[in-house]
């Protein structure tokens, strides 16, 4: 991590012995240690998190794709069953006779009974007596 060899471990040892004294060195090598490990830690729990995201974009992206390949699949299979529908449409429609698109005179006739018999029923003005 910081490229510290042996030697150089030693002479800040004997430093932090010479500056601390016997007395204070193991308390101040504890939080030394204690600090160093904290920061480890949280070295490790960012790179965990990053690889964690980057893992979870990975497979976001993958399921993008792969929906949209079956989604290609869905709409080519939509469409060739649709071209199917019109070919048959178009044999059943040759095969029907035309149709009058004219109601019938009895169609008429019902009809305008059916207007009379609601005008019928409807209430008359009460008429006034004076």
């Amino acid at each position: 991590m910081f490229d510290i060899g042996f030697l150089e471990l030693l002479i800040c040892g004997i430093i932090a012995l010479l500056v601390l004294g016997p007395e204070r060195l193991p308390t101040a090598a504890r939080a030394a240690g204690r600090w160093i490990g904290g920061a480890r830690r949280m070295v490790n729990q960012f790179t965990s998190e990053l690889d964690r995201q980057l893992k979870a974009e990975e497979l976001r992206e993958e399921l993008r794709k792969a929906g949209d390949v079956g989604l290609d699949d869905v709409q080519s299979t939509v469409r060739g069953a649709l071209d199917e529908a019109r070919q048959y449409e178009h044999m059943i429609l040759s095969d029907d006779k035309p149709r009058n698109a004219t109601p019938s005179p009895d169609t008429r006739k019902t009809a305008g009974k059916d207007d009379q018999d609601t005008s019928s029923t409807e209430q008359a003005p009460p008429e006034n007596r004076s």
